[in-house]
């Protein structure tokens, strides 16, 4: 089989690497293509009440989260921003740190570029 391609549901894999579908961190000798260094997508499932209470530091990374449903809230070094509305997002460059809080049960979706080894 070919190991350029890949199909699959993100509901069905999501726990596997903690929601990330791809990455620098996923086995390429079992999930081929999903393995990447080049960026991260994530597809985040987040219970009522979930949070990341600690601040991430010093990221270097780019990131964009994508509302698909709930109410899910970013706290960023540089402000607050509520995805409240399906479709809403928010991006960030690399050195802002960053918290979230699902305030609702939330379905987002993460991009990460580049994909770097050690965050």
């Amino acid at each position: 089989m070919a190991n350029n391609w890949s199909s699959g549901n993100a509901n069905d894999v999501a726990n596997q690497y903690r929601g990330w579908l791809l990455g620098h961190f996923v086995d390429s000798e079992i999930h081929g293509i999903r393995s990447t260094g080049d960026l991260e997508v994530k597809w985040g499932i987040h219970p009522e009440g979930q949070c990341r209470s600690e601040w991430t530091s010093d990221d270097q990374r780019t990131t964009i989260t994508i509302l698909v449903s709930g109410r899910f809230r970013l706290d960023l070094a540089v402000g607050t921003t509520l995805l409240a509305r399906q479709g809403d997002y928010v991006i960030w460059g690399p050195g802002i740190d960053h918290s979230w809080q699902a305030e609702t049960d939330s379905v987002i979706i993460t991009v990460r570029w580049p994909s770097i080894f050690g965050y």
